[in-house]
């Protein structure tokens, strides 16, 4: 239940330049285009609203860490923004979080925006810094070393928004948390299968380094323009660590009822949609970015809703 998938290059280029927070119009339309959609039209509005003041901070602090105010993509003519630059903003965005938790909000619409959310739904302030502190973290960390170092960047990269998710709903407990937790890290894991190419044009290889090495892959590999057999080997590997996760939180959705497993079914069927796109393209991440197709999408979802969380 990840919304902090990458930003496009589209448009992001001149916003770069700014000073500015992304406009709520640019974050909604790029709402609909993530693979994981947070705002589904079957969902109340009441949820649709906070749940997008959620994907609005996560897609502002995301902007951020990769390269600014809203990020210059890595094929831009645009220089990116310096590290120092970028933590200092983040700095700004826990500063910001302050009024957010008190009673004076900033008047930027995302902020204003996610105070109503937060107060209406009694969400906690960590989970918010968590995703910040990873956006500072990927200033300075740009590799992994295992695939447990991966999970542990995760909880803060993932795992706050699920549960951010579970407390707009009302049904956040240390049961579903778990859950919860395992869904998110394989959202973000199937999410870095999908972006190596261009994770790896911005300086930054979240696939294990240990992996590497015992598939045979080297960093210059990643640059290619085709995935020979051992980055497709890695990439359905890693893809297959992904499943697993996601198949050991989806007992989650058995355990709602109403608009909370509706939203939740749909992150997971997002979540294996994206696996079967990444294994249809024979795991090949670098000629192309294997996205899931609606059609795929709603199977699985309607797999889910008959079936609960088992396959």
């Amino acid at each position: 239940m990840t919304p902090s998938a990458k930003p496009t290059s589209e448009g992001l280029t001149a916003l770069a330049a700014q000073d500015t927070l992304p406009s709520l119009e640019r974050v909604y339309a790029q709402a609909r285009h993530e693979n994981f959609p947070v705002a589904s039209r079957v969902l109340p509005s009441r949820h649709r609203r906070h749940l997008l003041a959620l994907y609005a901070f996560a897609r502002m602090v995301d902007d951020i860490g990769d390269d600014g105010p809203t990020g210059s993509a890595p094929d831009s003519e645009t220089p990116p923004t310096p590290a120092s630059q970028r933590l200092r903003r983040l700095d700004e965005v826990s500063q910001n979080l302050d009024g957010v938790f008190s009673s004076t909000p900033p008047a930027e619409p995302v902020y204003r925006d996610l105070a109503m959310t937060v107060r209406e739904c009694g969400l906690s302030r960590e989970p918010f810094e968590r995703l910040v502190e990873a956006n500072r973290r990927d200033q300075v960390v740009h590799r992994c070393r295992t695939f447990d170092d991966l999970l542990r960047y995760c909880t803060l990269s993932a795992e706050p928004v699920g549960r951010l998710v579970l407390g707009v709903f009302g049904v956040d407990t240390a049961h579903r948390r778990v859950l919860s937790d395992r869904i998110c890290s394989a959202l973000q894991v199937l999410e870095h299968c999908q972006d190596v190419a261009e994770d790896a044009r911005a300086g930054r290889i979240y696939l294990p380094t240990e992996d590497m090495e015992r598939f045979g892959v080297t960093e210059h590999d990643l640059l290619a323009r085709r995935a020979d057999t051992p980055v497709r080997a890695l990439v359905g590997f890693q893809t297959q660590r992904a499943v697993r996760l996601l198949d050991e939180g989806a007992p989650l959705v058995d355990s709602l009822s109403g608009s909370a497993r509706l939203a939740v079914a749909g992150y997971v069927a997002g979540g294996r949609a994206t696996a079967h796109a990444l294994a249809s393209a024979g795991f090949d991440v670098l000629t192309a970015t294997p996205r899931p197709t609606r059609a795929r999408t709603l199977l699985e979802f309607g797999r889910l809703l008959a079936a609960g969380g088992a396959r």
